[in-house]
């Protein structure tokens, strides 16, 4: 990644704090007590209507796990996902860890969502990184085409 040596230290600050960050929402999380059905519909976008948004730092704690040389680059589904499961879930990031398809946690993920992402933000500033904010093909093909 391009950029300032300031930049890339407080990207890498804010992926240190990152498990601190996910381990709070996740306490939060299992206070709601979603249901998860292991279908994978939260990893086929394009099938189920949405886009997994993350910041950079996300990518670069996500990419740590290299994805599939085989699977596709696009915006239909993660390339981490492997039938129904998730083969990179200790580091997916905050869209990923609030999105639940039960009906009675409606309105739980989106809050959750504002909270921890404006904590994602707070922690960039506090780390001067830059906020870097955009779906997960963005940052996919950024990093095939880097390597």
């Amino acid at each position: 990644m391009a950029g300032t040596a300031i930049e890339r230290e407080g990207y890498g600050a804010v992926v240190a704090q990152l498990p601190i960050l996910y381990e709070e929402l996740g306490r939060e999380i299992a206070a709601a007590s979603p249901t998860c059905e292991l279908s994978g519909r939260c990893c086929r976008f394009r099938e189920y209507g949405h886009t997994l948004f993350l910041s950079r730092a996300e990518s670069q704690l996500l990419f740590q796990q290299p994805f599939p040389e085989e699977a596709p680059i696009d915006d239909a589904s993660c390339p981490y996902q492997v039938g129904t499961l998730c083969t990179a879930r200790e580091r997916r990031p905050l869209g990923c860890r609030v999105y639940f398809c039960d009906p009675g946690y409606a309105g739980v993920g989106e809050r959750l969502s504002e909270h921890y992402l404006k904590r994602l933000k707070e922690l960039h500033d506090e780390c001067r990184a830059p906020w870097d904010y955009r779906p997960l093909v963005m940052f996919l093909r950024e990093e095939k085409n880097s390597g």
